[in-house]
């Protein structure tokens, strides 16, 4: 039974070494572009939850002055009988 040789050309291991290092480039990229995705997805909702937050302390500042109000007006209504 005769042996057969594969004979590599010495450019082989080079060519499956920069298809390899290609290959994580890709990945990284990927990996980039989903992280920025991601990060953008991030930054887009804490600007909402910042906006919202702003907005509930407009309210409750609101809400405390109407009911300081309220309590005033009862304790002078409290005054008066």
């Amino acid at each position: 039974m005769p042996i057969v040789h594969l004979k590599m050309s010495v450019n082989e291991p080079i060519e499956k070494d920069l298809r390899t290092l290609e290959q994580r480039v890709d990945d990284l990229i990927g990996a980039c572009r989903r992280l920025k995705e991601e990060n953008d997805n991030l930054r887009s909702s804490r600007d909402t939850l910042i906006e919202e937050r702003s907005k509930l302390a407009e309210k409750n500042r609101l809400a405390r002055n109407r009911l300081e109000s309220i309590v005033t007006r009862l304790k002078a209504l409290e005054k008066h009988q």
